[in-house]
């Protein structure tokens, strides 16, 4: 099997979102698909590695929020490649708001924007994970396995490989503000968290297989010792 390669695609600028790539020998796997209409983003990110959208061999949604999932339903199509989700955020996915617990100063006022609870198009994946299930992803090209990591959202997913890269969604964000933009060493929560303490322990879980390096939504990435510092830290507020 191919050398995977990581390749970030600017949602926003500045890491404020990001969506990820992995490539490999003749294909890629998407991990996260932006906010609606980012699909041209996409596209280009494929091709500036040679790739298009029909290379693509699965679409990973790491949460049911709208900056992950709003572009995931037109990439399906375009794409023809299948889209794994957990159960957990299926309802988030089909069109319930999602619940928003704010993290702090700058959740609480993005939460009066709105802008997260703005519908999209309705997801219906190929693949539904359900309670602990796991996918393992030699069948796709990628040497590793997707694995439920519940906290930011109950059905958020990580994908962790062999090398002990993880792309973590929003398990941890990093930066200020969303999140990218300045001081991206340093790991926050997200805008918005529903179970800290169940993102802290999804952290150590995913410390304890051998995750090395995290790729997140917004900022990132960072390394294992700042994780698991600030899981720690977190563990303790909650």
């Amino acid at each position: 099997m191919s050398e995977i390669q990581i390749h970030t695609i600017p949602i926003l600028p500045f890491g404020m979102v990001n969506a990820f790539l992995l490539t490999f020998a003749g294909g890629a796997v998407l991990v996260d698909t932006g906010l609606p209409g980012s699909e041209t983003k996409i596209e280009k990110g494929l091709a500036k590695v040679g790739l298009c959208l029909a290379d693509l061999k699965l679409i990973v949604v790491t949460h049911g929020h709208i900056d992950h999932a709003g572009s995931a339903k037109r990439l399906q199509k375009l794409s023809g490649a299948p889209i794994v989700l957990h159960e957990g955020d299926l309802p988030y996915c089909r069109g319930q708001a999602p619940i928003l617990k704010p993290s702090g100063f700058f959740g609480r006022l993005f939460k009066l924007s709105g802008a997260i609870e703005r519908p999209f198009a309705k997801v219906e994946p190929d693949i539904l994970l359900s309670g602990d299930q796991t996918l393992d992803l030699t069948a796709y090209g990628v040497q590793g396995v997707i694995m439920p990591t519940p906290g930011h959202t109950p059905g958020s997913l990580s994908l962790l490989l062999d090398d002990g890269a993880v792309l973590a969604g929003d398990l941890a964000a990093s930066g200020i503000l969303l999140g990218g933009i300045a001081l991206k060493g340093r790991p926050k929560p997200p805008p918005f968290e529903e179970d800290p303490l169940q993102v802290a322990r999804s952290l150590k879980f995913l410390l304890s297989k051998g995750a090395k390096r995290f790729y997140l939504g917004h900022g990132g990435p960072l390394d294992a010792g700042v994780i698991e510092r600030y899981a720690g830290k977190l563990a303790q507020a909650a």
